[in-house]
């Protein structure tokens, strides 16, 4: 999506330099090389959760599989993070899968049995769709058979699996910790740099609708 400089440099006269500036430093810091995937996840407040993690450690993307809970993304828990990071809405697991790989990502299926990877072990250098499941029962087994390598956490007590929104946060905080230690280039294009500040330019304003036609008006 190309969205044209003018519109953006007229919308950002309206926000305050401190907040200007606030953009800017969050844009850069923001990475789709990696991108999370919840699946079918029962509890609303987890979804919510994972979605304000994805913003504190700045992945952009998350994808939300919705094939038999349909969810509304929980305001108070999510603490305004449903504005500043992209949520991507999937009907089927399978659908999910198929997207990310023509994105050109490897699909990264997370649980503590098997031959799964320790966190530490992980290789960061492939573009990485990171996927968590329900908390009874885990991934499905049409993500399980079409991931391409296996994470977990790794754990010494009696307690097998941790709640999937500690799990993401503990992921997360170490992969982009990792990445940004890397040579990577790990930072979103220009073109998406673009992209998502005009969202949160359009999410900041009440009247961007007006703002925009006065715009156009003038151009």
């Amino acid at each position: 999506m190309t969205i044209e400089p003018g519109l953006i440099d007229f919308l950002e006269n309206f926000l305050t330099p401190k907040r200007k500036a606030l953009f800017e430093k969050v844009l850069n810091s923001r990475t789709n090389h990696f991108t999370v995937a919840t699946e079918d996840v029962y509890q609303l407040h987890n979804t919510s959760a994972v979605m304000r993690s994805c913003d504190v450690f700045g992945i952009q993307n998350i994808h939300v599989i919705e094939e038999r809970n349909l969810k509304r993304i929980d305001r108070e828990i999510a603490m305004g993070a449903q504005k500043w990071v992209s949520l991507n809405r999937h009907k089927s697991s399978k659908d999910c899968v198929e997207a990310l790989r023509e994105k050109g990502y490897q699909i990264v299926a997370t649980t503590p049995y098997g031959n799964s990877k320790n966190l530490s072990d992980f290789d960061i250098c492939k573009p990485s769709a990171i996927f968590f499941g329900t908390e009874k029962h885990g991934l499905s087994q049409e993500v399980m058979e079409n991931a391409d390598t296996f994470l977990r956490i790794p754990m010494v007590g009696f307690t097998e699996s941790l709640n999937i929104s500690v799990s993401a946060a503990i992921i997360l905080q170490h992969l982009t910790q990792e990445l940004r230690m890397s040579k990577i280039n790990w930072e979103l294009t220009e073109n998406e740099k673009n992209t998502v500040k005009f969202d949160w330019l359009r999410k900041s304003f009440k009247n961007c609708d007006e703002m925009m036609k006065s715009y156009t008006n003038t151009q």
